[in-house]
């Protein structure tokens, strides 16, 4: 059975997840549904991360196998004729060995987060941003930042429901950036537990608005306490950017 590799983008916005779910409408559950059309079965789709509702990508992958081969481009055309209308596309399609795992195989994940931090609220892009309707101090949350970076046990920023095995990870790059009134936050890492950016993330915005220390960031993460983290920032800012294989 021939292998794909697909690299996809689409807006959480309506979805409930990434997730397959009965009678809720998911990202893996539609494109399941459109490749069907396609090939008149019902084919298993592999994502590399599970992003939560409202959670989007920009270059989430996946792959399925197909019980024969077809031309990359008609698998990339099938399926974004048929899950039209629903905010997913196919960007590209490839053909893998396979030995290759759209989770397992992965060495690096990319994230992206947007702030936008003014009193007016979005109109535009109202479920793609995080809505904090009064400056930041972005100096201070470029400085905090830092501190996260490197490998921790990162309990304090780890979902109650998580299944990880180990709270211990190694966040590669953790940083912050200015772009008008949008202030983005990028972190990378080979994997990520259930709700680790977004409630790093909310914590970090403690130390934009004042209300924490870079210090206070250091202690929540060194406290290994899941009541120490700030509270969890919403999935409408966070994007899934790239994931990585070798």
């Amino acid at each position: 059975m021939p292998r794909y590799r697909l690299t996809l983008e689409y807006d959480g916005s309506p979805f409930i997840g990434w997730q397959s779910q009965p009678d809720c409408a998911s990202v893996q559950g539609r494109l399941v549904a459109a490749i069907s059309q396609l090939t008149r079965s019902t084919v298993d789709v592999h994502g590399a991360g599970r992003t939560d509702a409202g959670v989007h990508a920009l270059g989430q992958v996946a792959h399925i196998d197909l019980e024969r081969a077809y031309p990359v481009h008609v698998i990339r055309e099938a399926i974004n004729f048929h899950i039209r209308p629903d905010p997913i596309a196919v960007l590209d399609v490839s053909e893998v060995p396979t030995t290759f795992h759209a989770r397992f195989s992965a060495i690096g994940r990319h994230y992206l987060f947007r702030i936008l931090a003014r009193r007016a609220p979005p109109a535009v892009e109202k479920s793609r941003v995080w809505w904090v309707p009064r400056p930041l101090d972005a100096d201070a949350m470029i400085a905090a930042a830092t501190r996260l970076e490197g490998c921790h046990d990162f309990t304090t920023f780890r979902a109650s429901s998580c299944q990880a095995k180990s709270p211990i990870k190694t966040l590669d790059r953790f940083c912050v950036s200015v772009l008008g009134e949008e202030i983005r936050i990028e972190a990378s890492a080979r994997s990520f537990m259930h709700n680790q950016v977004r409630s790093m993330v909310g914590s970090l915005k403690l130390v934009g608005e004042g209300k924490w220390s870079a210090d206070d960031l250091s202690a929540a993460l060194e406290a290994r306490d899941r009541s120490r983290c700030g509270a969890v920032s919403p999935p409408s800012g966070l994007y899934l950017v790239r994931v990585d294989y070798p």
